[in-house]
C-alpha cells in the first residue's frame, strides 16, 4: 500500500527542473508568476562565479513591496509566503564595473510553490507520523491544492465571462446609438437639402 501511495505521489507531483539562462553584463531579467493567497514559495539559485562581476536579486509584488532581496549572490535560497492574490516577480540584475569588460554569466533558478515547497520530513518528525500517514498527508495537501486550483480557474472563467458579456452589451448599445445618430444625421441632411433646393427654386 505504501509503494502504491508513493507511486501516486510521484506521478501526481510535477517534475521540478531548474530554469537556466545566460545573463548579459549590466542587464536585468525578471520572472513573473501569479499566485493566490497564503502560498508558500521557496527558491534555490546558483550563479556561475566570474571575477569582477556581481549579481543581485529582488522579489516583490505588484505594489512594489520587497519580499526578499540580496546582493552579490552566488548560491543560496529564499522563502516567503503570499499574503494576497497577486502577481509576484523575481528579478536578477547583473553588475559589472565600467573599467571591466563583462561576459555572459549563467544563472540557475529552481522555484517551488504550495505543496512542492513544504518539507514533509520535518512535519512528520514533529507530528510523529508514520510513513504511510505522511504519504496520506501529502496526498491530502495535494488534493486540496488541486481543488483550489480548479476553484481559481472557475472563478477566473466566471470573471472573463462577465467581462465578455459586459463588453458585448456595451458594444451593442454603442452600435444602437451610432445607428440612431447616423439616422438622425441623414434625416437632418435630407431636410436641409430640401429647404436649400426650395430656396434656390430648384424644386417645388
Amino acid at each position: 500500500m505504501d509503494v502504491k501511495l508513493s507511486l501516486i505521489l510521484i506521478l501526481s507531483l510535477p517534475l521540478v527542473t531548474p530554469i537556466r539562462w545566460l545573463m548579459h553584463p549590466n542587464t536585468q531579467k525578471c520572472l513573473r508568476e501569479e499566485l493566490r493567497q497564503n502560498v508558500l514559495v521557496k527558491g534555490d539559485y546558483e550563479i556561475a562565479p566570474i571575477d569582477g562581476q556581481f549579481m543581485d536579486y529582488i522579489v516583490r509584488d505588484s505594489k512594489g513591496h520587497i519580499l526578499a532581496n540580496k546582493q552579490d549572490i552566488t548560491k543560496g535560497k529564499f522563502t516567503f509566503s503570499t499574503e494576497n492574490y497577486d502577481m509576484f516577480e523575481i528579478c536578477f540584475t547583473s553588475r559589472v564595473p565600467g573599467y571591466q569588460r563583462g561576459t555572459l554569466q549563467e544563472v540557475a533558478l529552481n522555484i517551488k510553490t504550495g505543496v512542492e515547497a513544504k518539507t514533509y520530513e520535518g512535519i512528520g518528525e514533529v507530528a510523529k507520523l508514520k510513513p504511510l500517514e505522511l504519504d496520506l498527508k501529502m496526498l491530502e495537501d495535494l488534493s486540496s491544492s488541486i481543488v483550489q486550483d480548479f476553484s481559481d480557474m472557475k472563478h477566473r472563467a466566471e470573471e472573463m465571462r462577465n467581462t465578455n458579456e459586459s463588453t458585448s452589451r456595451r458594444v451593442h448599445w454603442f452600435s444602437m446609438f451610432s445607428i440612431i445618430c447616423l439616422f438622425g444625421l441623414s434625416v437632418w441632411q435630407i431636410l436641409y437639402l430640401r429647404r436649400y433646393f426650395k430656396a434656390k427654386k430648384l424644386i417645388e
